[in-house]
This record gives C-alpha cells, sequence and structure tokens, in this order.
C-alpha cells in the first residue's frame, strides 16, 4: 500500500517507470523485420525467443557460431546479439557473393558507423562521413611501405631494447600485451607523425585511450534507447572527449608549424615522409579550409591510431604467446630464415624485398591469425537498398538489416585447415612450398599473410578488406622478427586461452612470458 501510495503521487517516479515498462514491451513485441529463417540459440516453445537468444550467444559466442556453421552449414539463418544487432548469417560459400554485392546495396561504412557509434564515439562526425584519409592508405601508405622499413626498423630497435631489455645474463618477465601495445603505437607512430612526437609518452597515452574509449561508449550507446542517445551521448562519451582534446594539444603546434612551412624551401625530398605529411599535402591539394585546419588533421590522425594499434597489438600478442609455448626449434628455423633471407635479398639489411623473402615468418603470422583471429563473423554490411536484397538461397533480407558470414568455425574447420586447433607455425610456408614449379606467384602469393580470400578473412575480404593489411603485414613481420633473432624464451608448457567479449575475441590481457637477450646481439 505505502509502495502504490509512492507511485500514485509522485510523477517524477511514476513517469520513468511508465517509460521504462514501455520501452521494454516496445522491445519485446516490436516487429523485427527479419526474415523467416532459424534463430540460433532459440530453444523450441519458449517466450520472447529472440530476445532470449541475443543474450545467450553474446555470453557464448563461440558456440553460436558452430552451431550456426555444423547446423546450418547451407542455409541462412538469424545470429542475434545483445548489445549487437540480429545478424543474417548466411552460408560459408556465400561470403564472395556478399562482398561482390554494390555498395547501393548493401554498405560497409554505414554497418561501422552503426556498430562504433561513430557519430558520438568521433568528436567531428564529419572526418567519419568524408572519410579521405582511406585513399591515403590504399595509395602512398602501401606504395612508400619499402621506403619506411628503415624508420620501422629503427623505432623498433630503440623501443623493443628500452621495454624488453638488454641483459643478456637474467630473465626478464613482461607483460605481453601492454608492453606490445606500447611498442606498437610508438612504432606505428613513427609512420603517422615521425620523431620526435612518436616517442611522446603523452601523445601515445592519449591515443591509446581514445582507442579504448570508443568500443567502451559504443557498447554504452548500443545499450541506450535511440530517442536517449543525443541526450547521454555527450555523458557517455565524456572520456573521449578528454583523449581527443589531449591529443590534439600535443599534436597541434607540430601541424601549425608545417602548416607555416614555405613550400620553397619545404622542398618534396626535404618534406617529413609520414602520413601527417601526406594528409597536409592532400589537404592543400584540395583547397578546402576545412581538409586543412589543424584539428581535422589530428583527427584523422587520431582515428589512424583507433584503428591500426589494438589489432596490430592483438596480432603480435598472438604471435608472441603462440611461439612461446610451441617447440624451440620453430624459434632456431625463423632466425635461421632471417639471417639466410637477409644475406641473398637485403645485402645483409633489412628492405621490403627480404621481409617479403621471409615465407616461414610470414606463415607464423597468418597461422596466427587463423588461430586467434579478432573476427568471428566475417564482412558485416547493412542493406540499404530500399526494397532488400535476395541472397542466392532465395532468402529475402529486408532494409535495415546486417548481412555476414562465418569466420571463426571456417578457421576451424578440419576439412579446410587439417588439424585446425594446433598451432602449425610452418602451414602456410609448406603450402607453397607443395605448390608445383610452374605456378604463378600470384597464385604462391595467395597464402600470404596479407593475402585475403573466403577462407581466410581476417582481414575481410574483397574490394572492402582492410586497406592497411600491407604496411600492417610488413610492421608485424618485421617487428617479430627482431624479436625473435635477439631474444630467447623461456618456453612455456601451455598457452595461456583467449578471451571472448560478445562477438569478439582478444588475447589474454595478462599472460606473461620471460625473455632474455641473446649474447652477441647487443
Amino acid at each position: 500500500m505505502i509502495w502504490e501510495d509512492t507511485i500514485l503521487t509522485r510523477p517524477a517516479v511514476l513517469a520513468p517507470a511508465l517509460l521504462l515498462i514501455g520501452y521494454v514491451l516496445y522491445q519485446l513485441f516490436r516487429p523485427t523485420g527479419l526474415p523467416d529463417v532459424p534463430i540460433i540459440g532459440a530453444r523450441p516453445g519458449e517466450w520472447f525467443p529472440l530476445a532470449r537468444a541475443r543474450w545467450r550467444n553474446a555470453k557464448d559466442m563461440k558456440t553460436a557460431t558452430e552451431v550456426a556453421y555444423s547446423q546450418y552449414r547451407n542455409q541462412t539463418v538469424i545470429l542475434p546479439i545483445a548489445g549487437a544487432k540480429d545478424f543474417v548469417l548466411l552460408p560459408a560459400n556465400q561470403l564472395q557473393w556478399l562482398v561482390d554485392q554494390p555498395d547501393s546495396d548493401i554498405d560497409l561504412h554505414e554497418q561501422v558507423n552503426e556498430a562504433l557509434q561513430l557519430d558520438f564515439t568521433v568528436m567531428d562526425p564529419q572526418l567519419i562521413h568524408n572519410p579521405i584519409h582511406h585513399k591515403l592508405i590504399s595509395t602512398v601508405l602501401t606504395r612508400e611501405t619499402g621506403n619506411l622499413v628503415p624508420a620501422l626498423l629503427d623505432e623498433t630497435r630503440f623501443s623493443v631494447d628500452g621495454l624488453w631489455g638488454t641483459d643478456t645474463e637474467g630473465w626478464n618477465e613482461i607483460c605481453v600485451y601492454e608492453v606490445m601495445r606500447r611498442i606498437i603505437g610508438q612504432v606505428t607512430n613513427r609512420v603517422f607523425v615521425g620523431l620526435p612526437l612518436c616517442r611522446d609518452a603523452d601523445l601515445l597515452a592519449a591515443g591509446m585511450a581514445y582507442a579504448q574509449d570508443i568500443p567502451m561508449a559504443s557498447t554504452a550507446l548500443r545499450f541506450t534507447w535511440k530517442p536517449l542517445r543525443p541526450l547521454l551521448g555527450p555523458l557517455i562519451t565524456l572520456p573521449n572527449r578528454i583523449h581527443t582534446s589531449r591529443f590534439y594539444a600535443i599534436l597541434r603546434p607540430e601541424i601549425e608549424r608545417r602548416l607555416r612551412a614555405d613550400p620553397d624551401t619545404n622542398a618534396a625530398d626535404k618534406e617529413p615522409n609520414d602520413f601527417l605529411q601526406w594528409s597536409l599535402n592532400q589537404a592543400k591539394a584540395a583547397a578546402d579550409p576545412y581538409l586543412a585546419r589543424p584539428d581535422t588533421l589530428a583527427g584523422r590522425i587520431l582515428l589512424l591510431n583507433f584503428a591500426s594499434i589494438h589489432t596490430s597489438s592483438f596480432a603480435i600478442t598472438h604471435a608472441i604467446l603462440d611461439l612461446a609455448a610451441s617447440r624451440p626449434e620453430y624459434l632456431d628455423e625463423l632466425r635461421t630464415e632471417v639471417a639466410a633471407v637477409l644475406a641473398e635479398r637485403g645485402g645483409g639489411g633489412w628492405n621490403k624485398r627480404a621481409l617479403a623473402g621471409m615465407e616461414k615468418l610470414d606463415s607464423v603470422m597468418r597461422e596466427s591469425q587463423r588461430l586467434n583471429s579478432f573476427v568471428t563473423v566475417a564482412s558485416s554490411r547493412l542493406v540499404v537498398k530500399r526494397d532488400g536484397v535476395t541472397t542466392p538461397d532465395g532468402v529475402r533480407v529486408p532494409r535495415g538489416n546486417v548481412l555476414c558470414a562465418p569466420s571463426y568455425p571456417v578457421f576451424h574447420d578440419p576439412a579446410v585447415y587439417p588439424e585446425p586447433h594446433a598451432f602449425r607455425p610452418f602451414r602456410f610456408a609448406e603450402m607453397r612450398a607443395r605448390a608445383d614449379a610452374g605456378e604463378s606467384y600470384v597464385r604462391k602469393a595467395r597464402q600470404a599473410f596479407a593475402t585475403t580470400s573466403p577462407d581466410y578473412a581476417a582481414f575481410g575480404h574483397g574490394r572492402h578488406a582492410c586497406p592497411g593489411r600491407f604496411f600492417a603485414s610488413s610492421e608485424l613481420k618485421l617487428m617479430l622478427a627482431y624479436l625473435v633473432v635477439n631474444y630467447d624464451f623461456d618456453v612455456q608448457e601451455n598457452r595461456p586461452p583467449n578471451l571472448w567479449f560478445g562477438m569478439n575475441r582478444v588475447p589474454p590481457m595478462r599472460a606473461t612470458v620471460r625473455v632474455r637477450r641473446r649474447k652477441g646481439t647487443v
């Protein structure tokens, strides 16, 4: 009775309660707009099967993807995930069809914007809606990767020696992910902003914090009722704003200095060869004052930090943990290959041609990503065509739904990859070696780390596959080679297991390994 009196006599309590009840009822009973196909995670005869399947799948994404792949291998299904979307999951054999569809029918960028809530999590949404930096990634960055190898090696040497140590007598225990994230941030920003800013601890800290802010804030926003997002968004994204402001404040003076530089004395051969300078030149060529604003240029560099640092840090962490829990002779084989290729193709030094020739090293990275890929579903696309699309198996998918294909279960399918749960570091190098001598370079290169296919979608697949994967491949291979050549690993009996967070798999963040500088390498 007391409770009823409180509710009835206090509109300030009654109104929010009714709003919450109405929202819950709306979510439970609203039309889904989904095609009539099986729902992964739903149980026969239960009430609200879609809502309950969302939470089951979010808690055990591994089982959900495996059930979809094994029980409905050639059938389209619904894969609902709490806090994400009710995905329309296509059979694996339809991935190529998916990536071949025009952007006017299904759109990658719209799906990314929705998944990461970029209109809220990025402080200047125009950076997202006019992503001209993408062209620089796929053209200039890819073209310049070979010329950037000396800078990458120099920064790798500087950061690794400082954080892994140079003691050739005692073992040094490191937290792999934390240390490698700092190294990746420093080495990658050597290419983004150059010296000395790439070694600025505050700049790196702001960039890494922002890279964590976006997934955390976007998750909170996706769980927020859409009409309330404009109201609550500024509060939820407050850390994003703080770290953006710090990053801009540190980078802004360098941008302003370069903008003031006399073009007659700043000839092309004297310009810094980094992404900031390429962006500045692009802005000047476009003659658009907005593009040449210091905060616009700083914003593009910050977005690059978000897109690259976490994924590359995960990749190198996985590779180190895999090697540290494998046979010691694998490390010896890699050291032998690196020495032989450098002598044959590099003239004793590092270059793009030498990196391309290290096929066993390349295979280690590709195999480690196959086993541990962050990606569990491939090539998510939002249906934007007004009257929807029809899949190859005849399923009509209305506008507003998200299409995707399986990735995790394909990577662990014994019919595709024998011994799929084993770390076989030279799996792909052996596949290259088994190729007939008459096969073309292109066919052999299909087993390279950065190459995508329907069976290997760690970088996505098709025309929208990760545009920076060729640079990332070179950076990661060079870094792993430096670590293997210069350090001993205290071999572990078991590899620490990965962690699942909803749809994503990440390395064990607190896992450690013991390393020691090899004698004769200091």
